[in-house]
């Protein structure tokens, strides 16, 4: 069950990794941010309902679209915008930039930006929190277009045989890239699949944050439980290209305008006032809090030095 704090909470998250996301779009265009973006806009609920069960200590695997997974996390917002921007402050030092963000101080080491390359890592994490008897679990995120990734197949099936506290959350956005995925599978759903590797397979609306938190709840107790792997697909969708380069021609807007009508902030802002838990007036108030945090690591960013061309080899093995 989620008190009306922890709702307020959830919503606060949500917010906040839409309106970072919309703030790096902005900074990517006007040239302040360096490489590309693959931007979590309409994904929220899926991190923030899935996070929300975690301890610092239990470990978070995310994807190339990792802000909003670093965020849910934990990470600090100053340390995420400092790396986008290449500076010496950020989580990786600057070395890393978007698809690399994390902190493994909070549970998230650096994200993965191969697609599906995660899995068998998370296999890995897994398997050291339950040979040292820790009680805690890792979460691997991953799109639809990993879920046709031989490693993820097998990392799976490990995962499986060896009963590991892993929770693989696929955020099935219905595209890889621009290929919609009932172009590449035969399955409807990814979690049909499940079966195949002994493990349950869950389907949660990725837009209802309390429908992602009730579903990742019992998965994540599961596995806490030493009963082994969940798959959960959540069906969410993207309301922006895969990358900053995406022109979004493969998309109808009519699919779009459906998809943007069930959004998850939104959806749960109105919840929030029909239950009596917020107002407006209390929903604006959270709308600049989340504002002037984000101007903050904007300015933090922008404040701080880029690493020195000598750093150029530190921290290529471990000193």
């Amino acid at each position: 069950m989620t008190d009306s704090n922890q709702l307020i909470t959830m919503y606060c998250q949500m917010l906040t990794i839409r309106r970072f996301e919309e703030r790096c779009n902005t900074l990517f265009m006007q040239g302040r941010i360096p490489s590309t973006l693959h931007l979590y806009i309409g994904q929220e609920a899926v991190a923030v309902g899935v996070c929300a069960h975690l301890r610092t200590s239990d470990y978070v695997l995310g994807t190339h679209r990792p802000h909003g997974h670093a965020i849910a996390k934990g990470v600090a917002l100053r340390d995420i915008m400092a790396e986008l921007m290449a500076k010496v402050t950020g989580c990786s030092k600057g070395k890393a930039g978007s698809m690399h963000v994390g902190d493994i101080r909070v549970g998230m080491p650096p994200a993965i930006g191969i697609v599906g390359g995660n899995a068998p890592i998370a296999c890995g994490m897994a398997l050291a929190q339950k040979r040292l008897g820790r009680n805690d679990v890792t979460v691997c995120f991953f799109g639809d277009g990993a879920a046709n990734e031989g490693a993820v197949h097998e990392a799976m099936n490990m995962a499986s045989i060896w009963t590991l506290p892993v929770v693989f959350v696929c955020e099935n956005n219905l595209y890889g890239a621009s290929t919609p995925f009932h172009a590449v599978s035969k399955s409807e759903n990814v979690a049909d699949r499940a079966v195949a590797y002994g493990m349950p397979g869950v389907i949660a609306d990725g837009s209802d944050v309390l429908a992602v938190y009730q579903a990742a709840g019992a998965a994540i107790e599961r596995a806490r439980a030493g009963q082994g792997p969940t798959l959960l697909e959540c069906k969410t969708y993207r309301l922006c290209g895969h990358s900053r380069s995406d022109p979004l021609t493969y998309r109808s807007k009519e699919e779009e305008a459906e998809w943007r009508a069930r959004e998850p902030i939104g959806r749960l802002g109105a919840e929030l006032k029909a239950q009596g838990v917020a107002t407006d007036a209390s929903l604006e108030q959270i709308e600049r809090e989340v504002t002037a945090q984000i101007d903050d690591a904007v300015a933090y960013a922008e404040a701080s030095p880029y690493p020195l061309p000598e750093d150029a080899l530190k921290h290529v093995f471990y000193e």
